[in-house]
């Protein structure tokens, strides 16, 4: 395994990540912000953000998949919140949990949450963006 996940002493945890990845591998992919679109890009979980986040984690795993790559690899993920306000927090940590038992990901790697004015389309609440590492 290319990534190792910690978190170092003195820093702050969270429940939904670790703070520091590690990254030994050699090869470096890059996942396109992905958005809560099933395979036939209709829009899934419309109005709910766990719902979407957990769809965008699926189609990061998906992209991952298709280069030999899992969550296990990701050493970055940045997640984008359409008007993000702290009492989404709840449905942010949803989604994850979810997302995460359907996929097998004990913790997930460094993640960083921005707010953004919009989407995609209207439709669209939240995306998100990876960066895996492989032997």
């Amino acid at each position: 395994m290319a990534i190792t996940l910690i978190d170092p002493p003195g820093v702050p945890t969270a429940e939904t990540h670790r703070q520091v990845a590690v990254a030994t591998g050699s090869r470096t992919v890059y996942v396109a912000g992905q958005v809560a679109w099933g395979a036939d890009g209709s829009v899934v979980g419309a109005g709910d953000l766990a719902a979407q986040i957990e769809q965008c984690l699926r189609n990061v795993a998906t992209a991952l998949a298709g280069v030999g790559a899992t969550l296990e690899d990701v050493a970055k993920l940045t997640v984008h919140v359409v008007d993000w306000s702290l009492d989404m927090y709840p449905a942010v940590l949803d989604g994850i949990a979810r997302a995460s038992a359907a996929l097998g990901a004990s913790t997930l790697a460094p993640a960083s949450l921005l707010s953004i004015s919009a989407g995609f389309t209207p439709e669209i609440l939240v995306e998100v963006e990876a960066v895996a590492v492989l032997d």
